[in-house]
């Protein structure tokens, strides 16, 4: 089984890059999750999630696909919102994030009222792999920065 880690771990590891990655999730509400279906086929679908006491949560409604997915495979790849380098100005473009790893079954965050209780299933996230994809400061070559719990942090730049 791979080295798995809290979004706490990547924080304490790497506080900048934790920090940009961060920054690009919550740039924009939606994301998108990738799990797979029963047949071992990928399911891509739309999802929220959120940076909370040190993990990364997010939930699938009661009935859902990708919470039956997760329950019977928990491996995931987490995809934050995009956004497009506007021509002319490709050095300016934030890049995007991406995170993957096993979703573990959790409790929902209990409320102080019953009638704002989450309905659904909640998970938290054991990270292998956090990667952001952007470009050079001069826009001329793609840059891959990736961290895993066992490797750290890398970086690789290509044209």
């Amino acid at each position: 089984m791979p080295f798995v880690s809290a979004w706490k771990a990547i924080e304490q590891a790497e506080p900048e890059f934790a920090d940009r990655v961060r920054r690009l999730f919550d740039a924009g509400r939606h994301k998108t999750i990738a799990t797979l279906r029963a047949d071992g086929s990928p399911r891509i679908s739309g999802i929220e999630c959120e940076f909370a006491d040190g993990d990364l949560r997010f939930g699938s409604m009661t009935g859902a696909r990708k919470g039956a997915d997760l329950q019977r495979n928990p491996r995931f790849a987490l995809h934050g919102p995009t956004f497009h380098a506007e021509q002319g100005k490709e050095s300016e473009w934030p890049g995007e994030a991406k995170i993957a790893g096993r979703a573990v079954p959790t409790s929902p965050v209990a409320t102080d009222e019953p009638e704002q209780q989450p309905d659904g299933e909640m998970f938290v996230a054991d990270i292998t792999e956090v990667v952001i994809t952007g470009l050079n400061a001069e826009a001329t070559r793609l840059v891959v920065e990736s961290w895993t719990p066992g490797r750290g942090l890398r970086r690789v730049e290509r044209d």
